[in-house]
């Protein structure tokens, strides 16, 4: 508190009675903040007592604040205190007290920006600790002092603004901070600009610190960043400083204009290429790069009627990249003029010194190289005939060579022809049949062959066309339609049943089958007198019965024609069995019988059948007892003198196979009864009884051997024959190696059986089957 208040304070606690202490005083001053004033009204009972003020960082310690007293007793009397926070509150210890003579201390520094006043209770007791007087409040207050610096929120602010802007535009703000009392000049901050370079382009408001163009000429592509210094001080400018940077960048606009760094460019493309780049166009633009600003825009404004050329921009490098989009042609320009533009994909600004647009001339020499012929019509589509003959000329496939400026020749060849059906002239490119094409062939999709042709030219190096042959194969009515099923059956009863539901089925395909047309046959006229047929759809008729007729089986004949151009017919027989039927219309049981019998022979053909069989028996009977007696003549004359030298021949008596690894079996009844096929030549043939059921087509009858050389020859073909017999077992099936007929003397063969009654046998027959087995009859016959 400066002098003047204290003066103040002073006269007014002299006008009222009161001691007020300050600090610039040697003794404190006394209060009586008991004391009651005389007064003509009602009486107060004690006076309010004004804040007592100290200053901050006060460094003289103890320093006596204020006295007080109460005029309740003498002194001595009197014990004081004081309570609060800085006495027995938290800060402890700023403020005491001399509990006799009242006076108050102060203990510590003070910060006013850490406790700005100080409220504190004193009272008043006497000696026996009674209350003298009420408690009353005493106030202190901490004075400020200019102990605080400023200080920026911000070390650096930055700012943005386009370059160009008109003078007062805003850019920024800089604010600052002071902790002393901001009532006084303590915290009274201003602001200013240190540096800024030259020319001046910014000024900052002292008071609120927002910083402004001041000028024109801001220009990006000079300056793009300002650094500025900025300062704040308090007491109004005159007191404590401090310092921060401003950076403010410049915003680009678009105030350049892309420029060609040539009037003309030379370029070279190749022909019969596209989606080729030919070459770059550079540019420069000094806007930002990667802008919309800097971006560069490229348009073809003259020279390329066609369409032929397109320009596209490198985002990297914003040069403009020239290509081909459609094949150039040697042999039709040899050289392109182009005019080109270039401009930003953002507008120039009204104010940009250059020209919105830049032209250059590109001038694009196309380069001479071989190209592939072509053919005229690719794919090419004709048609043919089905069934078409070798030799049949398809079509004439032929290609173009655009090198017009070069001598080639061209050449043709086949690269897929799955069929194998087609025939190429190398010179001409003529395409013929070699064969007939099946309508049945897996490469027809839907009526259509396919086959690809190469052209080849002579250059070096050569160059190949690649053409798609499509055939049509036109269908031709050459198949009649014929009956689905050629049998069926009706109710005896014209009235019971549907009818019988006839199909029909054509092999050649629309429009040379359905719709059928059904006919009973023209050449028996009787037919109609008994039975009527009803178109039901294009392919299937209903037929019926007029009238009643005899059950059994009756033959019948139907013409069937198709549509196609010509049509084609066909007379087909048609066999329908009359049966009686129950009231849902199906054949009974017994007229099913009766529908088998009939499905078989009639009477006249069973006479005849009859008569066959009692033919053949006559005739085969003389031809059975010729060979009875070739074979006894054969038996004897096979194997001359066996029965007299038994010694040195080893006689088989059975054929056993191989085993499960014996796979080439065979019936070797062809070698131990070669008569049995003559024997048997009509009626079912034996079944062989080691083989599988079925149905095996008989062996051949064999001529006998007319003499010993011709034995070898025919046991060789009986074993051939054997071989190829498809009726024998599989390798894993029990053998039967012989059949004896069913109750055969001989009984059983079995070892088990025959050890049971060794004792009962008669060996005295093996005495009649030569010497050898007389000498077995000896060892086990009965003596």
């Amino acid at each position: 508190m400066d002098a003047a208040l204290l003066l103040a304070f002073g006269l007014l606690a002299q006008s009222l009675g009161l001691s007020l202490g300050s600090p610039g005083l040697r003794r404190p001053s006394t209060l009586y903040p008991w004391r009651r004033a005389p007064a003509l009204g009602r009486a107060r009972r004690a006076w309010v007592i004004p804040p007592i003020s100290v200053s901050e960082n006060h460094k003289r310690l103890p320093y006596p604040l204020v006295q007080i007293k109460s005029d309740k007793q003498q002194l001595g009397g009197i014990i004081y205190s004081i309570q609060g926070p800085g006495v027995d509150e938290e800060p402890r210890g700023v403020f005491s007290i001399d509990k006799f003579t009242g006076k108050v201390f102060l203990n510590a520094l003070l910060d006013r920006e850490k406790t700005d006043r100080f409220r504190l209770r004193a009272f008043a007791l006497d000696l026996g600790g009674s209350t003298l007087e009420e408690p009353t409040d005493l106030e202190i207050v901490v004075v400020d002092q200019n102990d605080n610096r400023p200080v920026f929120r911000q070390e650096v602010f930055t700012g943005h603004v386009l370059e160009g802007a008109v003078p007062g535009t805003y850019v920024t703000r800089a604010e600052a901070t002071d902790a002393d009392d901001p009532e006084t000049d303590n915290a009274a901050l201003r602001y200013s600009i240190l540096e800024q370079g030259s020319p001046q382009l910014f000024s900052i408001h002292e008071h609120t610190g927002e910083i402004r163009t001041v000028q024109v000429g801001l220009d990006r592509e000079v300056v793009a960043v300002y650094n500025l210094t900025l300062q704040v001080a308090d007491m109004s400018g005159d007191g404590l400083t401090a310092t921060a940077s401003a950076i403010i960048t410049l915003e680009d606009v678009n105030d350049n204009a892309p420029e060609f760094t040539r009037d003309e460019f030379f370029l070279e493309a190749t022909e019969a290429v596209d989606r080729a780049d030919v070459g770059r166009l550079q540019v420069e633009d000094l806007d930002l790069p990667g802008s919309l600003n800097w971006a560069a825009r490229f348009t073809i404004l003259e020279g390329d009627p066609d369409g032929q050329f397109a320009i596209r921009t490198d985002p990297k490098t914003n040069e403009g990249v020239l290509s081909v989009v459609k094949p150039l042609d040697y042999e039709i320009c040899e050289q392109y003029d182009l005019k080109v533009a270039v401009q930003n994909e953002a507008p120039l600004q009204a104010a940009a010194p250059r020209a919105e647009w830049g032209q250059a001339r590109v001038s694009v020499q196309v380069r001479d190289v071989n190209e592939a012929p072509v053919f005229l019509e690719n794919p090419l589509r004709t048609s043919l005939a089905e069934g078409a003959a070798p030799g049949t000329p398809v079509a004439t496939f032929a290609a173009q060579d655009p090198d017009t400026q070069q001598l080639q020749t061209l050449s043709y060849s086949k690269d897929y022809d799955p069929e194998d059906w087609l025939q190429v002239d190398g010179a001409t490119g003529r395409v013929q049949t070699q064969r007939v094409l099946s309508p049945a062939s897996p490469f027809l999709k839907d009526g259509w062959y396919r086959a690809i042709i190469l052209a080849h030219d002579d250059a070096s190096p050569p160059c190949t066309a690649t053409g798609t042959l499509s055939i049509e194969i036109l269908e031709v009515n050459d198949h009649a339609p014929e009956l689905s099923s050629p049998s069926g059956s009706l109710c005896s009863e014209p009235d019971q049943g549907s009818g019988l539901l006839l199909g029909a089925v054509d092999e050649d395909l629309p429009p040379h089958g359905p719709p059928f047309h059904f006919q009973l046959s023209p050449r028996v006229p009787e037919l109609a007198r008994n039975w009527s047929l009803s178109q039901v759809n294009v392919s299937h008729t209903r037929l019926r019965l007029r009238h009643q007729v005899q059950e059994g089986l009756h033959r019948l004949s139907l013409l069937l024609r198709d549509s196609g151009q010509p049509p084609q017919q066909r007379e087909q027989p048609l066999n329908v069995t009359v049966c009686r039927c129950s009231q849902d219309g199906a054949c009974l049981p017994g007229a099913s019988a009766l529908q088998a019998g009939g499905a078989g022979l009639s009477l006249g053909a069973l006479v005849i059948m009859l008569a066959s069989v009692i033919l053949l028996l006559l005739v085969a009977l003389p031809v059975a007892l010729v060979a009875r007696s070739r074979q006894q003549s054969w038996d004897k004359g096979l194997l001359p003198g066996l029965q007299d030298d038994l010694r040195d021949n080893i006689l088989n008596y059975d054929e056993q196979g191989g085993g499960e690894e014996d796979q080439d079996a065979y019936d070797i009844n062809q070698l131990r009864h070669p008569t049995g096929a003559l024997s048997v030549p009509l009626g079912r043939p034996p079944l062989r009884r080691d083989a599988p059921f079925g149905r095996v087509r008989p062996p051949l009858p064999r001529v006998l051997p007319t003499s010993p050389a011709d034995i070898a020859n025919f046991i060789n073909d009986g074993l051939e024959a054997a071989d190829s017999d498809p009726s024998v077992p599989p390798y894993d099936t029990a053998l039967i190696y012989d059949y004896e007929g069913d109750g055969s003397v001989a009984g059983t063969l079995s070892s088990i059986l025959s050890s049971l009654g060794d004792e009962d046998q008669d060996y005295s027959c093996l005495r009649d089957w030569g010497p050898r087995f007389a000498r077995l009859a000896d060892l086990y016959g009965t003596p």
